[in-house]
């Protein structure tokens, strides 16, 4: 049964994996460390701690919450495959199509959820954002787009900036991005909001 966790320990436990990499490459992304006779970039290394840090994270969230949804399993399991193909291959590229990779997951399942006449956002977000059906409809196709977008975004920042860039990118610029796109869904949430009843 799913308990409820507190808000300030949840959130250091979903942020705080990407905080400490944000802190750690900006200590060590001028240091070259030499393991078992291969030389690895601060990035590499961070890379290399931020995997274990993102599946205990994460660890922790279910045993506190008895739940994770399907969102911060498929992320998980895709930072340690891409992750882990960084460190193994000594290449920074992986862990860099990581976010691609993750929207274009998400973006491409919601496609398909639309397709079927189904909204699978919904699964996700019903209990945060109640909707009227139709509301549901016109936001997951909103979502998807903008995911597919986000993709395009990671992929031109990797490819054409510099790591210090896309580091800033991936911590600050995504997250705002995210969190603006939300914002301007006042007027869409405001239209289909199904208001509930409040309970003693």
């Amino acid at each position: 049964m799913a308990e409820r966790i507190n808000p300030v320990v949840k959130a250091v436990l979903e942020w705080g994996p990407i905080a400490a990499f944000f802190i750690g490459y900006v200590r060590l992304k001028d240091e070259v460390f030499t393991f078992g006779g291969t030389e690895y970039q601060g990035f590499i290394v961070m890379t290399a701690l931020f995997i274990p840090l993102m599946v205990i994270c994460t660890g922790l969230l279910w045993w506190l919450s008895g739940k994770l949804s399907k969102m911060q399993v498929a992320t998980v399991v895709l930072v340690v495959v891409f992750g882990g193909l960084s460190v193994w291959l000594n290449d920074e590229r992986f862990f860099k199509m990581k976010p691609t990779m993750i929207y274009l997951l998400f973006g491409g399942l919601l496609g398909i959820g639309l397709l079927r006449g189904q909204s699978w956002l919904k699964l996700v977000l019903e209990e945060a954002i109640p909707l009227k059906p139709e509301g549901w409809m016109v936001l997951t196709r909103r979502v998807m787009f903008f995911f597919f977008a986000l993709a395009a975004a990671n992929e031109a920042v990797w490819r054409l900036m510099s790591t210090d860039a896309w580091v800033n990118f991936k911590t600050f610029g995504l997250p705002l991005a995210i969190f603006a796109f939300f914002m301007t869904q006042g007027p869409l949430f405001r239209r289909f909001g199904i208001e509930r009843e409040d309970k003693a």
